[in-house]
């Protein structure tokens, strides 16, 4: 036992909870991942619609996370045979799994966390979203 603390390796049989905890959080923690999740719950949405409603999301980093994300399972891309061609992308069965964990820290930030200038201006965005 005390050899395995000495090499840093764990057993294969012991399960690490934790690190399929920060696998999820690495992907999600990335600037505008979150935004892009929560209008894609709100269904299939093309390109350049997702990028004026991202206020802020330049074209080459909303290409970026969109990959990632689809890389990752959680979103689908679809490329529609229309003149000019046209992209949309939504969310996965995995990627809509996620949104009632969003609306849990949701309700614990309403209840716990206080509104600031950054917090206001992004709620603006989500608002604008879906009106």
């Amino acid at each position: 036992m005390d050899s395995m603390k000495e090499t840093g390796q764990i057993p294969e049989k012991e399960p690490c909870g934790s690190a399929a905890l920060f696998r999820g959080v690495l992907l999600l923690q990335e600037k505008w991942t979150l935004l892009i999740v929560n209008r894609l719950l709100q269904g299939s949405i093309g390109f350049n619609e997702l990028c004026r409603k991202a206020d802020g999301v330049n074209p080459t980093t909303m290409s970026q996370r969109l990959a990632m994300l689809e890389g990752a399972g959680l979103v689908e891309k679809t490329i529609h045979s229309t003149m000019p061609p046209r992209t949309s992308y939504e969310l996965t069965q995995a990627g809509r799994e996620i949104e009632p964990i969003l609306k849990e820290i949701e309700k614990w930030s309403l209840k716990n966390l206080p509104e600031t200038p950054a917090t206001e201006k992004c709620r603006d965005v989500i608002c604008s979203e879906s009106e």
